[in-house]
């Protein structure tokens, strides 16, 4: 670390406000701590401390082993877990609750926009800067799960109050920046993509099995899996899929009635993953809608051909024809992008390595860390 950059910093306390209901443990079960904390314990080096107010109880503790020796966990406190709605009562007095910690922080930081209430209600009572990060937009995504939920409003509303209260605000692709400033018109917003460990997702010298495809992510609609396993009926290959949700049962069942070869591997650790990923011919990810997807970002970095669909966030990471494949969101169209991808080595090899290079020249944790150190010396 070069002593005098960001030393700006360097007396200044962040804090960041976990999603509503979320936790360490959270996290950790799903796999994924490794990476949400890894550009955290890179700030670190550059602020005085950085507290992490999660939903956990004091188990969260034990995840200590995972972060910078000054971040510090502050667990939900007073409120009982098994209480119904403790998160929801806990997300509006936590300004109270852990005042004496909050009146000594600099800058206050949202996860996601779930719960970014906290951290707008702390600005109001201590002055100090907000900056309101989202990895995708709260009220976009609601819509297209629930368009006729009456609960619609109060995803538009906690934004707009957000938005209203932030000093900044932090998207990570270029269609939810153009959403938020066409819908709240923020004071600052900066464009600040999801990153990846290059070091740790990174080409392995590791056999390819034959005919193998490769998705990780959410088992939720949003996916479109039934559209991918549709796909692949009839076709020579098999797919591993990673990640949990709500519809996996259902998932499995189609593959199982309908010859499909898919093994449903659950949740795996992220930083196991450039392991399994190296050992696939291809990933794919056939989603209706996304933010900035991480778990295809990390595959490119992994020097896997990639195929995805030509929705927004995907298809600012993806150049048709030149680090990846785009294709449509139906069955018929994703099948064709998998026969294409399989049946041609020079063009899965040439893939591979854009991707990969894509990745280090404009996603990689470093680059992406040095953009929010900047935004954080503008804003004190």
């Amino acid at each position: 670390m070069n002593d005098t950059k960001h030393e700006i910093l360097k007396d200044k306390n962040m804090a960041l406000f976990f999603s509503l209901g979320v936790s360490l443990e959270t996290w950790h079960d799903i796999g994924m701590i490794d990476r949400e904390v890894a550009i955290y314990n890179e700030l670190s080096k550059y602020f005085k401390h950085i507290y992490f107010f999660t939903y956990g109880d004091d188990g969260d503790l034990k995840f200590k082993s995972h972060l910078a020796p000054n971040i510090t966990v502050v667990p939900q406190k007073f409120i009982r877990h098994n209480m119904k709605y403790s998160a929801i009562l806990y997300s509006f007095m936590l300004p109270v609750i852990q005042r004496k910690i909050l009146k000594h922080i600099d800058i206050f930081k949202t996860n996601q926009m779930t719960a970014a209430w906290s951290a707008a209600l702390s600005k109001l009572i201590f002055r100090k800067k907000l900056v309101v990060r989202t990895g995708f937009m709260w009220s976009f995504n609601f819509a297209k799960e629930h368009p006729k939920s009456q609960k619609l409003w109060l995803t538009k509303n906690t934004e707009k109050f957000a938005y209203k209260l932030a000093d900044a605000a932090i998207t990570t692709s270029q269609s939810s920046f153009n959403y938020v400033e066409q819908n709240y018109h923020p004071r600052r917003q900066s464009l600040i993509t999801n990153y990846v460990e290059t070091e740790v997702f990174k080409p392995l010298d590791r056999t390819k099995k034959p005919g193998s495809i490769c998705f990780v992510g959410s088992l939720g609609k949003p996916k479109n899996i039934p559209a991918l396993l549709e796909a692949l009926k009839g076709l020579p290959y098999y797919i591993d899929i990673i990640g949990s949700g709500p519809l996996s049962g259902k998932l499995q069942e189609f593959a199982a009635n309908n010859g499909v070869k898919a093994n449903f591997l659950g949740n795996i650790p992220n930083h196991k993953l450039p392991e399994i990923l190296n050992q696939h011919e291809l990933f794919i990810l056939p989603s209706l809608w996304e933010g900035m997807p991480k778990t295809l970002l990390e595959a490119m970095a992994c020097g896997l051909p990639v195929i995805g669909t030509n929705i927004a966030g995907i298809q600012e990471v993806i150049e048709d024809g030149e680090n990846g494949i785009l294709c449509d969101t139906d069955s018929g169209s994703i099948q064709q992008a998998i026969k294409r991808m399989m049946a041609d080595e020079k063009l899965k090899k040439r893939l591979g390595e854009n991707a990969r290079k894509t990745i280090v020249e404009d996603y990689s944790l470093d680059y992406l860390m040095e953009k929010e150190l900047e935004l954080m010396e503008r804003l004190v």
